[in-house]
């Protein structure tokens, strides 16, 4: 239970900061509106460094099931526990997204851009084709999880000091390939706050895009399971 309520603490951290660097850029009427890009993945990052370093010792901190699965296949982790890593996430990414829409309840209100709304929640690509956002999401996640794995190594020498250069990895994804798609690179950052969408009673919030939301959960397994295949060819 102490991992379960690591993971779960820690991934609602990640949402609460980072859906809410997103609720600030672009909802109506808050202090950091039409902040940008830069700022978004600033908040993003700073989002896995408190979430990193918060969960690491009760959990070890993976929020996220691609990491969790890429490790269970390196038989780095039980399989029996990937399960029970993959609800805490769940739960957790719904939680933090209901609590970042608490916060910023008066300015949902006052935001009548439905695709606004739903970019607080979860990504949604630039340029709608399949194929190509896919691809962005597993070339983001081999580099999230091929990072994390070396990260984590035995080897690694960095001890406490973990969450910083995987909050690092994730600004790099972000600056360098978040445009396509938002870089989801994580299908509980994802899901868990769409059904937060999906189920909150926001005023003009629309559709939560359900025939997009498959991509951001099949492109980070996908990239997950490659990037530890790159691991252990190397290690």
């Amino acid at each position: 239970m102490t991992a379960f309520f690591g993971e779960l603490i820690g991934t609602a951290l990640l949402i609460i900061l980072g859906d809410g660097v997103v609720a600030n850029v672009v909802l109506n009427k808050t202090k950091g509106n039409n902040g940008g890009w830069i700022v978004i993945t600033f908040g993003w990052a700073m989002g896995v460094f408190v979430g990193v370093f918060c969960s690491a010792a009760a959990s070890g901190a993976h929020l996220n099931p691609a990491v969790t699965i890429a490790f269970a296949v390196l038989g780095k982790f039980d399989w029996a526990l990937v399960p029970v890593y993959i609800v805490a996430q769940l739960l957790g990414a719904f939680i933090g997204a209901v609590i970042v829409w608490l916060a910023y309840r008066r300015h949902f209100d006052e935001t009548e851009n439905a695709s606004n709304i739903l970019a607080v929640f979860s990504t949604g690509p630039a340029i709608r084709d399949s194929v190509s956002n896919i691809t962005t999401e597993i070339v983001g996640t081999i580099v999230l999880v091929f990072a994390v794995l070396k990260i984590a190594a035995p080897a690694s020498s960095l001890g406490a000091m973990d969450e910083l250069p995987v909050a690092l990895v994730v600004l790099g994804i972000g600056l360098s390939l978040g445009g396509p798609t938002g870089y989801a690179i994580n299908p509980a950052r994802d899901l868990g706050p769409r059904i937060a969408h999906a189920i909150l009673p926001i005023k003009h919030k629309g559709t939560s895009d359900w025939s997009y939301s498959w991509i951001p959960i099949i492109g980070p397994i996908l990239g997950g399971l490659i990037a530890a295949f790159l691991f252990k060819i190397i290690s």
